[in-house]
């Protein structure tokens, strides 16, 4: 049995009017809220901790995020028990290409919702087994032993050309036109340690704050609100999520 100590925080930052992501923390979501919980792997089969950075114009971008949180809470909750790692993933992968259709066709009808789209990354347990996956350029990562290694690739620009000029142009996201959407998805379990600490964030957070103070503050025992707090400090360009999970 595993448990984890969770903290999430989401939050407008200090150019923006409205809040584009959103956390998903069991069956809780979180916008413009701080949000601490402990979940444990007694007694279920199954849980997600998931991020979402909205995109689009007028309020699209939060309800492109709201849609596929959702969308993918109930997707694992009704998944068959037992399945293998491959089926899993060929089922997940099968669940992207449907929440990006249902994302990119809610713009066909509604005009104020054209192009909307959203990125995702997530930590998923599913039958004692861990699974991380991802579409843009939120980010995992893991603090072990002192050392913050970010687990995802950033589908954007800046990955394709090195360069760090592209900080906001992705190349891979759900909905916003992306017709060929993909996901990077991994299982984790041997490596889910006791002691170490996962943080999915948000660019607002890793654009903001380079990763060796998110390093420093995760050593100081920094909670998710803490970390979108200092991202605020340094501008806060854009909205600012963070989730830090805690292995006990």
């Amino acid at each position: 049995m595993n448990s984890f100590e969770i903290s999430a925080s989401s939050r407008i930052g200090n150019i923006r009017s409205n809040n584009e992501d959103m956390i998903l923390v069991g069956g809780q979501c979180v916008r413009s809220d701080i949000y601490r919980t402990v979940l444990s792997t007694e007694g279920t089969d199954r849980f997600v901790i998931a991020l979402a950075d909205g995109m689009g114009g007028h309020n699209a971008g939060e309800v492109a995020s709201a849609e596929t949180l959702e969308n993918l809470r109930f997707f694992l909750g009704d998944l068959p028990a037992g399945l293998s790692t491959s089926s899993f993933t060929e089922m997940m992968v099968e669940w992207l290409d449907s929440i990006n259709q249902i994302i990119s066709s809610r713009g066909y009808v509604n005009p104020m919702l054209e192009d909307m789209g959203t990125t995702l990354v997530c930590l998923i347990y599913y039958c004692g087994r861990y699974f991380w996956a991802n579409c843009g350029d939120s980010r995992l990562y893991r603090l072990r032993n002192g050392d913050l290694t970010q687990l995802t690739t950033d589908h954007s620009l800046n990955t394709l050309t090195g360069k760090k000029k592209h900080t906001s142009m992705i190349t891979n996201c759900i909905g916003a036109g992306c017709k060929t959407s993909f996901l990077d998805i991994y299982e984790i379990t041997p490596e889910i340690v006791a002691g170490d600490c996962y943080l999915l964030c948000s660019d607002g957070l890793s654009d903001m704050v380079p990763d060796e103070i998110i390093e420093q503050q995760l050593l100081d025992g920094c909670d998710a609100d803490c970390l979108c707090e200092t991202a605020i400090a340094a501008g806060g360009f854009d909205n600012v999520s963070a989730c830090v999970i805690n292995v006990k």
